[in-house]
């Protein structure tokens, strides 16, 4: 099981391996290069640190579309005034198991970090916590954050609303975002369950690879303003998605409004401000965490007994290999980039180089010998 916050030690002064684009990089490469670029870019030290630690976390764990991939558009935001560096970020204490954190319209990683170690530390006095969170932006994956909790030996739910890009069942114009809500809990000595999962029918990162790839998309994922399909990914940016399983995906996704949209109280619905379309406001996502100590409910050793149990009967239902639990090719890929690197794009290289080039850095210096 490898960790959520390092997956490899961190080295200040790392050997710099000359870089291919398709090829795989030490972590240690790409985490100078990217505090370098954020410092010159005017992140402070606590959110850079944060950023990188969770972008290059996700770049292992194989969701590259929440990894480096993101640090353009950030960047942007940030440089237009739209995220704020350092933040104003305020925690206050509600109760023994409640609190609030205003991120100050800081990064929302780093909100999000913040928001699931309180959640934890408070977990850990009182048996679960609920933390919510307003005045932040876009957090990334919610698999981060719960992987934090795990790691603690508890469970953990995060929860964040967005940019509405989702019809209500039976509707026609975006109401809802993709409000992603993830889910984890240990599954014995060395196994982590992590779901993670956007309550629309289409993720919106998904939605941005069928675009630049040019790819039909298949019916049923996304309608133009008068209810027809959508397949065509030139008409994507112009499409509202529609929610997961029907009402299913629209309950789950009123859910996630409800905490952390109505109940933070962040932006909603169109209060909510888009990371690559809104320009002139700030975006005001809200976050959700519920923490839960599994030692105040049963002994750790009975937990992971009956969970392993659970594990087993899931796994051997089906022909071997058939079956995975939600969080195995997560657990995989951040293994193997442990021991071989970091896999990067060429596209997400040629970003890299772009920006270290309008931030004043020499690409030779961080990409190549």
């Amino acid at each position: 099981m490898v960790s959520a916050a390092r997956f490899g030690p961190v080295s200040s002064n790392p050997v710099v391996e000359n870089v291919v684009p398709g090829q795989r990089y030490p972590r240690q490469v790409l985490e100078t290069f990217a505090l370098e670029l954020m410092h010159a870019a005017g992140v402070d030290d606590a959110q850079a640190e944060t950023l990188t630690e969770n972008l290059l976390w996700n770049d292992a764990a194989g969701r590259a579309n929440h990894g480096l991939e993101r640090l353009e558009i950030l960047l942007r935001r940030v440089h237009a005034g739209l995220i704020q560096c350092p933040a104003p970020i305020r925690f206050q204490r509600l109760g023994p198991s409640a609190a609030h954190l205003d991120a100050g319209h800081g990064l929302g990683q780093h909100a999000g970090r913040l928001g699931i170690d309180h959640a934890i530390e408070m977990a850990g006095e009182a048996g679960l916590a609920g933390i919510t969170v307003n005045a932040s932006n876009f957090f990334g994956t919610g698999a981060y954050f719960v992987a934090r909790a795990v790691d603690a030996g508890m469970i953990g739910l995060a929860f964040s609303n967005s940019f509405p890009k989702v019809a209500a069942h039976n509707g026609l114009r975006p109401i809802l975002g993709t409000n992603p809500l993830a889910f984890g809990a240990p599954l014995g000595t060395d196994r982590r369950l992590l779901v993670d999962m956007s309550t629309a029918a289409l993720a919106g990162s998904t939605l941005r690879t069928y675009q630049t790839e040019a790819k039909a998309m298949p019916a049923g994922l996304a309608i133009d303003e008068t209810g027809v399909p959508v397949t065509d990914p030139a008409q994507a940016s112009s499409s509202t998605l529609l929610p997961a399983a029907g009402p299913k995906g629209f309950g789950l996704g009123l859910m996630v409004e409800l905490l952390a949209g109505v109940l933070t109280g962040a932006g909603m619905s169109s209060g909510v401000g888009s990371l690559y379309k809104d320009f002139d406001r700030k975006a005001d996502n809200g976050h959700f965490f519920l923490v839960i100590d599994i030692a105040r409910f049963m002994p750790a050793d009975m937990w992971q007994e009956r969970a392993e149990w659970l594990a087993h009967e899931i796994l051997s239902s089906a022909a071997a290999g058939d079956v995975r639990l939600p969080g195995d090719r997560l657990e995989q890929s951040l293994k193997d980039s442990l021991v071989n690197g970091i896999p990067l794009s060429p596209k997400i290289v040629a970003s890299l180089t772009r920006m270290s080039k309008e931030y004043g850095l020499s690409p030779s210096d961080v990409l190549s010998d």
